[in-house]
């Protein structure tokens, strides 16, 4: 089975550059530690479920009462009449319905089209995750991002690599992996794993489909870089994306908290650090590194373009959320304050939606009480120029 998975999948051809073979990297660390075998990845697996397991203990154990300490409060919601046609009418869409399907809801609930619309709105409002749920959320991501980059920062900060990213290439493919860098690999690899396995179940937001990708090419990037011995990179590509995570995990968990001030200045810090290290320093340190440095040790091949690839769609990736942060940072600069996220959950559309159906409704009033008053001067206009005319001709008929 290993000789098939590695002829078929592990291909040396595809992975590794000319002329390197998996016993090349073998060989060349035999008197270290460790050394990347693709199989060490499969711990990541169980890992991953034991992520899940920790993080449903963490959020009821810790998050939550963490989270009354703060002061976070759940909106009161008003809960729907169960209707079963609805009910499953609304399970099944999940979205505005037509005016062809009010028609038919119309004749198999017996309600008119303005209690069908309402009952669905309250309907879809029910389903927006509460506030305590995504403090839950941010709280366990925030922990496992401060532990996990500093160490990783403490593990790297003193490697040649870290100060010099020529030094990534140095000696390749033959580069010893230390014990810490491997378990580095495989707890940023295992806590991936479970973020894309928990996709049904999390809180979707309005870049779910980003964060799709960007949970695949994370994936596919630290599975390939261990393979292929680019743990030196790969260890820096992780440390620059956890650097800015910390802050904007911990910004949510005081914006659910309700502490704007403080929320404030993480908000600024966060921008400043993502636009820094995903703008600047990742592409012009890490990305220039993989696509020039690592010319002059050895040719392009299939692996080398695939690398990069997944790195220039996390660029990609970083421009997009920087172009939401720009948008944040005008609305704080010029209004005053945030005044939402622009990745906020997909959810909480409903209640801009029924905001603007409450607004609409109050312009329709005030928009016919005006047309109202309208008409009764146009007809008290007419009257009085009509009794006018009359009052002139009196004398004269006299």
């Amino acid at each position: 089975m290993e000789d098939l998975v590695n002829q078929w999948i592990w291909r040396q051809d595809f992975w590794l550059p000319p002329g390197v073979t998996w016993q090349d990297i073998a060989e060349g660390t035999a008197g270290s530690s460790r050394h990347p075998v693709p199989r060490d990845l499969l711990i990541s697996l169980p890992l991953a479920l034991s992520f899940i397991a920790l993080r449903f203990v963490f959020e009821r154990v810790v998050a939550l009462p963490l989270s009354r300490q703060l002061g976070v409060r759940d909106r009161v919601r008003f809960r729907v009449t169960p209707i079963p046609k609805l009910e499953e009418f609304y399970l099944q869409t999940k979205k505005q319905p037509s005016q062809n399907e009010i028609m038919l809801l119309e004749n198999l609930c017996g309600l008119n089209q303005r209690q069908i619309q309402n009952w669905l709105r309250h309907r879809r409002k029910q389903d927006i995750p509460s506030s305590t749920r995504k403090f839950c959320e941010a709280s366990w991501r925030f922990v496992f991002y401060l532990i996990v980059f500093s160490a990783g920062l403490v593990s790297l900060i003193n490697t040649p690599w870290f100060w010099d990213h020529r030094e990534c290439w140095r000696g390749y493919p033959r580069q010893p992996v230390a014990e810490v860098q491997y378990w580095y690999y495989i707890v940023e690899l295992s806590f991936y794993l479970s973020l894309l396995l928990c996709v049904p179940v999390d809180i979707k937001r309005k870049d779910f489909k980003e964060q799709i990708v960007h949970h695949f090419a994370t994936i596919f990037l630290i599975a390939f870089s261990y393979c292929g011995n680019y743990v030196r990179v790969g260890t820096l590509v992780m440390l620059i994306h956890d650097s800015s995570d910390i802050l904007l995990e911990s910004a949510k968990m005081f914006h659910y908290a309700g502490w704007r001030k403080t929320c404030d200045i993480l908000f600024i810090l966060f921008a400043t650090v993502f636009l820094v290290t995903r703008l600047v320093v990742f592409p012009c340190r890490i990305v220039y590194t993989t696509i020039v440095d690592s010319l002059e040790v050895f040719l392009p091949y299939p692996g080398y373009y695939f690398f990069n690839g997944l790195l220039l769609t996390l660029q990609v990736l970083h421009i997009f959320w920087a172009w939401l942060i720009l948008r944040m940072i005008y609305k704080f600069v010029f209004l005053g304050k945030v005044e939402r996220d622009e990745r906020s959950d997909v959810e909480s559309e409903v209640d801009e939606v029924g905001e603007e159906e409450c607004s609409w409704e109050r312009k329709k009033g005030v928009f016919n009480s005006k047309l109202a008053s309208l008409s009764n001067n146009c007809v008290l206009n007419n009257l009085t120029n009509q009794r006018r005319k009359m009052n002139s001709r009196t004398p004269k008929a006299r």
